[in-house]
């Protein structure tokens, strides 16, 4: 299927996309890497992305995919939110045509975030500030996908006992890397060293963002086979867990 993507955009006239569950782009690797390689646009849509697939078990729970996809030079890797998100990510990835780009989608049903029009036109930067309590932030919450929801969740809880917590949705870290340094530090402001990250994937990816003094809730094991939202509870991936970790460095 990713052979035959890439000879539909080498041979021109089509916009090909392909689609299969986040865990079985192993089998397509090659194929991703050699879009990127020959920087050829080609759409992946990798469904199933998480822990959240649930009774499926560990062997189609990714964990490690999202990050060794983003290792892939050239390819544009995003896991929207909501629907917005996902209607922008669809957008940048058709007019993309210097490269592939894969949309990593939840199987979970995702609540809409609220927002103003100019941070749906921040959106298409790869990474923005979704919410700001009032005055400098102590802390910044980065999440992505299905764990948007949840940072923002453990802000407003947060705010509520006093603390001024940001939430940075990043649906597109390759597209966020590539802005200028003045946005990338208008939303991430390297005074602000309390940082947490929230994503249902593997860890340690997120040091780059989080720096030595943040915090990771991501994942460092295989999944089990539950269903969804108790294995969200088991894993940490709640509101109460992510309020407790910023607290921690606050």
């Amino acid at each position: 299927m990713g052979a035959l993507t890439n000879g539909l955009a080498l041979h021109g006239g089509f916009i090909p996309y392909a689609g299969t569950f986040l865990v079985f782009s192993d089998y397509a690797k090659s194929a991703i890497r050699l879009s990127a390689l020959m920087r050829k646009r080609v759409v992946w849509v990798l469904t199933h992305d998480s822990i959240g697939v649930g009774e499926d078990g560990p062997t189609h729970q990714p964990v490690e995919q999202v990050p060794t996809l983003r290792m892939i030079p050239g390819l544009h890797v995003w896991r929207p939110c909501d629907a917005v998100e996902t209607t922008v990510a669809w957008h940048r990835a058709l007019e993309r045509e210097d490269g592939p780009s894969c949309l990593i989608l939840s199987r979970q049903n995702l609540k809409h975030m609220d927002r103003t029009l100019e941070q749906g036109k921040a959106m298409e930067r790869g990474g923005y500030v979704l919410h700001d309590g009032k005055g400098a932030p102590e802390g910044i919450i980065i999440a992505t996908g299905s764990e948007v929801g949840i940072a923002m969740a453990a802000a407003l809880a947060l705010e509520r006992r006093g603390r001024k917590v940001r939430v940075v949705s990043m649906p597109c870290a390759e597209v966020f890397a590539a802005q200028d340094k003045a946005y990338q530090e208008s939303v991430l402001p390297s005074s602000v060293r309390a940082r947490v990250a929230v994503e249902a994937a593997h860890a340690d990816w997120w040091a780059k963002y989080v720096g030595t003094d943040g915090l990771v809730v991501g994942m460092r094991s295989f999944g089990e086979s539950a269903p969804g939202n108790e294995l969200f509870k088991h894993f940490g991936f709640t509101a109460e867990n992510v309020m407790k970790t910023m607290e921690s460095l606050l």
